[in-house]
């Protein structure tokens, strides 16, 4: 399990090739605050070959009020937004195992810190960056907390506007911190015609950073093209059935689908950095030419002595007789011996 600073690291070499897109599964509140399945969750994405699982981390005390209203008004056990972040909530020694498993099943650790309060017990954890989400962008007080920690940062830029983004950027390059600017609709689900992966290349181009995708349109197309197209980082929602209870819901990919992601990140990688000599396979795939080729052959049976005219030969398969360029030579040359018309021609058949 590599590092999640080791992918900053690798991108200040200029001698290194690209790596592999750096694949975030996003649980968010998928575990509808059942401690088992956040862990069913870890065994889950481990196997699927992301590269980390991602939570978040919300304390209602530290980040709500009563006043707060619900993103989406599903939650008849919940009388306000508050009740539900205080039924999502899991205690630091729950977090610890959290943590624990997903290390012991060779997968990243991440959860979005929503105060103060879920910075600092993350710091404990022993997190190895962060992820900032979309609505705290905004939140100067968090952001500078997290600066202070000196960890990589995965910033969602879902509502923000290009101004917001250029200050962001300024504080980020005076601190000398590592980031990543991700493109993010923030929509539940998002249309296709609204994830934007030209931002994400704006990003690159206009701030010359590492670059992803925050995908929340609940399918596998914008990752796959976000991946085809240079994302470093790509986050995507996961749920273990579209039937599922949850806000979430509808923004999420299935497990599988997770997987094939995970399969098509390794797949452009390959397709990505290694260059083919057009000249040097050709050679080793001559053999396949010839089995592929056609020789010239007569289009009728002849009998020995039969002189070849151009209009008694035509071409079929393989290619180990003599060539279609040789035509002329072939010409006016005479049969030894009788020669079918199912049989190639060979320079030892005429005089």
């Amino acid at each position: 399990m590599e590092s999640l600073l080791s992918y900053f690291d690798y991108s200040t070499s200029s001698q290194l090739k690209h790596r592999p897109c750096f694949v975030i599964a996003e649980v968010a509140q998928a575990h509808e605050g059942s401690l088992g399945l956040a862990h069913s969750f870890i065994d889950a994405v481990a196997e699927t070959g992301a590269n980390a699982i991602k939570f978040q981390t919300h304390i209602a005390e530290a980040e709500s009020t009563i006043n707060e209203s619900f993103r989406v008004d599903i939650f008849p056990q919940d009388k306000s937004r508050y009740e539900y972040w205080k039924r999502m909530e899991f205690n630091n020694e729950e977090w610890i195992q959290l943590a624990k498993h997903a290390h012991e099943k060779n997968i990243i650790f991440m959860s979005s810190p929503f105060s103060l309060q879920a910075v600092d017990l993350l710091t404990n954890l022993g997190i190895q960056g962060w992820k900032v989400g979309s609505g705290e962008v905004f939140n100067q007080e968090l952001l500078n907390k997290i600066l202070k920690t000196r960890k990589p940062l995965l910033i969602s830029t879902g509502m923000s506007m290009e101004k917001d983004i250029d200050n962001l950027v300024k504080i980020l390059e005076k601190e000398k911190n590592y980031y990543a600017l991700m493109q993010c609709t923030s929509k539940y689900p998002t249309n296709l015609e609204e994830v934007g992966l030209n931002i994400m290349h704006q990003y690159k181009r206009k701030y010359n950073c590492l670059n992803g995708l925050s995908d929340h349109s609940g399918t596998v197309y914008p990752g796959l093209a976000a991946m085809a197209q240079g994302a470093d980082f790509l986050e995507v929602h996961v749920t273990f059935d579209k039937k599922m209870f949850g806000p979430d819901t509808s923004s999420s990919i299935l497990i599988d689908e997770l997987s094939l992601i995970c399969k098509a990140r390794d797949a452009f990688y390959v397709l990505n950095n290694q260059p083919l000599d057009k000249d040097e396979i050709s050679q080793k795939l001559n053999a396949t030419k010839k089995l592929f080729g056609k020789s010239l052959t007569l289009k009728e049976n002849s009998k020995k002595n039969t002189i070849i005219t151009e209009d008694m030969i035509t071409l079929k398969k393989p290619g180990t007789g003599i060539q279609a360029l040789q035509k002329n030579q072939l010409l006016g040359k005479k049969l030894l011996k009788d020669k079918n018309a199912n049989e190639i021609l060979e320079w030892s058949d005429f005089q």
